[in-house]
């Protein structure tokens, strides 16, 4: 059998998802966890490579004997994400775990992804949003905050999103299809949520760059759709910070 675990860690401490040499990253501590478990090495394989200092409210990774497409173990099911948390540091937890068939594939087999961005826009900092949010301290008013919300419907259909990917990257295809867009406001916090088929590398923190650009009078709400055509970085936002962004939901 084939294990689907989801997972939330706190990436503050990690170089992102995927094992590097010479860095902590989350999947070596769950590579570490489930050898520990099971008894022998094991393959994880994530749903999306995160960047350093990015966070998970749900992430998803599938587990299988190393070489193999299926875990052996007696081990009931039910049991594995206590286990597994067991021999994990407190900044990562299983939540749950699956059984899928052997062909499941955890990123080829994704409709979509939703990522959250949360802004703390105070003077003052929260001390318990320290590392999880991005502290703006510029004040966004009700006009500025509208216009935010219209310029992120925009982000929406089908289109190519290469002006909102980091420069220099490569990738066979930058077309994506944004499902929903919207911005919302509880007291201090702002929110960012944004669901795709797909993302490209840095492209939720620069969407998030260029509402916050919008809300600063560099650009109108009216120039997203000429920025989204043009196809060029320098046209778009800055690359927001990393702790602010979550991978908020994984859907099948």
């Amino acid at each position: 059998m084939k294990i689907l675990l989801d997972l939330s860690f706190l990436g503050t401490a990690y170089c992102g998802y995927q094992v590097q040499p010479n860095a902590p990253t989350v999947q070596q501590q769950l590579n570490f966890a489930a050898k520990s478990l099971f008894g022998y090495d094991c393959d994880i394989i994530g749903c999306s490579r995160t960047d350093s200092g990015v966070h998970a409210n749900h992430f998803f990774a599938t587990v299988s004997e190393k070489g193999k497409k299926a875990l052996q173990t007696d081990i009931a099911v039910e049991k594995i994400p206590k286990a597994l948390n067991f021999y994990l540091p407190n900044d990562i937890s299983v939540n749950s775990a699956k059984i899928v068939d052997d062909e499941f594939h955890p990123r080829y087999d994704v409709k979509y992804k939703e990522y959250l961005y949360c802004i703390w826009n105070s003077q003052t900092r929260n001390p318990f949003l320290h590392d999880r949010c991005w502290h703006y301290t510029k004040h966004i008013d009700d006009i500025a905050f509208e216009n935010m919300r219209v310029a992120a419907e925009k982000f929406k259909g089908t289109h190519d999103f290469s002006s909102y990917m980091a420069a220099n990257s490569t990738v066979n295809s930058t077309v994506r299809t944004i499902y929903d867009a919207t911005v919302e406001r509880n007291g201090d916090a702002i929110y960012f949520r944004v669901s795709a088929d797909g993302f490209l590398y840095n492209m939720v923190r620069i969407l998030t760059g260029t509402l916050i650009s919008v809300a600063e009078g560099k650009i109108t709400y009216d120039d997203i759709d000429d920025i989204t055509s043009a196809c060029d970085r320098g046209r778009a936002g800055m690359t927001a910070p990393p702790q602010g962004l979550y991978l908020n939901k994984v859907v099948y």
